[in-house]
């Protein structure tokens, strides 16, 4: 299970930490997918900084479980109100998927982390 679990855990902190930088460094057109969600640019870099921070608590969670479980969870939690954020905007579904992709993936690595 470790494996299924190391494995998760470094494509999704490669998934968040790609997604991070661009909105913790504010670019113009990470801004403004985001502003059509109703997120202001302070509240993206946030978003951001929450990423970077959930891919390096994955990663950490390979040695401190805790650490790994906690990143899940908020990733997950993130991602709920990413897709929430979607759906309220009425956005497409193609624009929804990848966040609802991340938010199944983040579940299910916690999932595994607690089993584990």
């Amino acid at each position: 299970m470790f494996i299924a679990t190391a494995v998760l855990s470094l494509l999704l902190a490669l998934a968040f930490a790609g997604a991070g930088f661009p909105k913790l460094s504010g670019k113009d057109d990470m801004a403004a997918q985001l502003s059509r969600l109703g997120v202001s640019a302070g509240l993206m870099r946030v978003i951001g900084a929450l990423e970077i921070l959930g891919a390096v608590g994955l990663i950490a969670g390979l040695w401190i479980e805790v650490l790994g479980v906690a990143a899940a969870t908020g990733l997950a939690l993130l991602m709920a109100g990413a897709v929430a954020s979607h759906i309220k905007a009425r956005d497409t579904a193609k624009h929804t998927l990848p966040s609802l992709v991340l938010l199944i993936l983040s579940a299910t690595a916690l999932g595994l982390g607690l089993a584990g």
